[in-house]
C-alpha cells in the first residue's frame, strides 16, 4: 500500500517539475518576443511570470518534503526527490533571470524592435535545454540528459560570437550605441546563465538515474 502512495506522489511530483519547466520556457520565449519586437507590455507579463515561478517553486519542495516523511524513499526513489529538490532552485533562478532580462527591457524603454541573430539562437537553444532536461527527468533518459549538458558549449559559443556583434554595434555612429550595445550583452549574459541552469538540471537528471554527480564528484 505504502508502495502504491509512493508511486501516485512521485508521479504529482513529475507533473508539477513539466508545469514549472513549461513556465520556465514560456518565459523564455516571451521575453525573447518582447525584446525582437519592442513589447513593453509582453515584458512586464514575464515579470509577473516570475512571481508564478516562485510560487511553484515552494509547491514542489512541499511535495518532496511530504514524500520524505510519508514515504521514506530508499535508493532511486530518494535520488529521485533528492535531484527534484536542487532541480527546482536552478529552474527557480531561470524565472528570475527571464525577470532580469524583462526588467533592462523596461528600465531602458526597448520599444523598437531589436534583431540581433545570435541572442535568438541563444535564446532558442537555452530554451530547448531547459525543456530537455525536463523530459530527461521525467522519462529517466540518461542519454538526453548528456546532450543538454554537451549543449551548453554551443550557447557559449554564441555568446562569444554575440560579444563581437554587439562591439561592432558600439562602435558604429561614433559610440552612440553604447547604451544599446551594452544593454544587449547583459540580456546575453543571462541567457548564458539561463543555459547553466539548465545544465544543472541535467547533472541533477544524471545523479537520479546513476547515483553519481560529477561536479559532486
Amino acid at each position: 500500500m505504502m508502495r502504491t502512495g509512493l508511486d501516485e506522489l512521485l508521479k504529482e511530483l513529475e507533473l508539477e517539475l513539466i508545469h514549472m519547466g513549461e513556465a520556465c520556457t514560456l518565459a523564455i520565449e516571451k521575453v525573447t518576443k518582447s525584446l525582437k519586437n519592442g513589447d513593453l507590455k509582453q515584458a512586464k507579463k514575464v515579470r509577473e511570470a516570475d512571481e508564478v515561478i516562485d510560487g511553484m517553486e515552494k509547491d514542489i519542495e512541499n511535495l518532496c518534503l511530504k514524500i520524505l516523511l510519508e514515504q521514506q524513499p530508499v535508493a532511486k526513489d530518494l535520488r529521485q526527490v533528492s535531484a527534484a529538490l536542487k532541480m527546482v532552485t536552478d529552474m527557480e533562478r531561470i524565472g528570475d533571470q527571464t525577470a532580469d532580462i524583462a526588467e533592462i527591457i523596461i528600465s531602458e524603454n526597448i520599444s523598437e524592435q531589436v534583431e540581433i541573430d545570435t541572442i535568438n539562437k541563444m535564446a532558442t537553444a537555452a530554451k530547448k535545454m531547459v525543456r530537455d532536461s525536463i523530459k530527461a527527468y521525467v522519462n529517466q533518459d540518461l542519454s538526453l540528459a548528456v546532450r543538454v549538458i554537451e549543449a551548453d558549449d554551443e550557447v557559449d559559443l554564441l555568446f562569444v560570437e554575440n560579444k563581437k556583434d554587439l562591439i561592432a554595434l558600439l562602435l558604429q555612429n561614433n559610440g552612440r550605441n553604447g547604451e544599446r550595445a551594452l544593454d544587449l550583452i547583459m540580456i546575453a549574459k543571462y541567457l548564458e546563465r539561463i543555459a547553466d541552469h539548465a545544465t544543472n538540471i541535467a547533472e541533477w537528471v544524471e545523479y537520479s538515474i546513476t547515483g553519481i554527480h560529477k561536479k559532486g564528484n
